[in-house]
């Protein structure tokens, strides 16, 4: 029997197959294989819906977020075009319209 890999959510190692996806029984998420080794590689990166993100793409702010050093704020509902994708904590670099260069969290956005 092959090993499985542990629940991406909760990290629960009693993962199992059904048909061409991998579940877990505790959180009950459901992912395929190639999400999985794509996490793996740390290449994949999710909004806060689950949707994957790529360089270019356009995303809305789902929460307001104060911007570090300035008494500015990036209000809900933000469009933010042309995003880029990067590695770290916050994992999109790019400009909001009258604030300028920023990083966002992917889990702050959706896609638009």
């Amino acid at each position: 029997m092959s090993q499985l890999p542990p629940c991406p959510q909760c990290s629960s190692e009693y993962t199992y197959e059904d048909g061409v996806q991998l579940v877990c029984p505790e959180c009950g998420h459901e992912w395929s294989e190639a999400e999985a080794a794509a996490d793996a590689a740390g290449k994949l990166i999710r909004d806060a819906n689950g949707n994957e993100l790529q360089d270019g793409d356009t995303v809305t702010v789902i929460k307001d977020l104060k911007v570090k050093g300035s008494s500015s704020v990036v209000k809900v509902g933000t469009k933010v075009k042309n995003i880029r994708l990067v590695e770290g904590d916050h994992d999109i670099d790019c400009k909001v319209d009258g604030i300028g260069a920023m990083k966002l969290k992917s889990e702050f956005v959706k896609k638009a």
